[in-house]
């Protein structure tokens, strides 16, 4: 006989966002209305990204587990009038700007 139980498989990301509370950003944020990873009441509070330990303010999209930014490249746009876009990878921390100074860091 063995004891085995029945526990759900857990994604150490999804479950490290949860333990930390409301006050951390999600893992993955866009910013276009059509993705679906848009947020707009997390949007509203304002969201600081630290991208290989400098702060961006011109991130279209990132995602913490997978190590990546998404921003503009230059002024091209595509045939609908979107921005055209380049993936930048390296560590990635976002935390909410309304929090203040001392906010909590959701990084990898």
């Amino acid at each position: 006989m063995t004891d085995e139980t029945n526990q759900p498989e857990t994604d150490p990301v999804t479950t490290e966002a949860a333990a930390s509370g409301p006050d951390v950003p999600p893992d993955r944020l866009a910013i276009q209305p059509r993705s679906p990873f848009f947020d707009e009441a997390k949007l509203r509070r304002g969201i600081g990204i630290r991208f290989k330990d400098v702060v961006r303010t011109n991130v279209e999209e990132y995602c913490i587990s997978e190590g990546w930014v998404r921003v503009q490249a230059g002024k091209s746009m595509d045939r609908k009038g979107n921005p055209l876009t380049i993936k930048l990878s390296g560590p990635v921390e976002a935390w909410f700007e309304d929090l203040g100074e001392d906010a909590p860091v959701a990084k990898l």
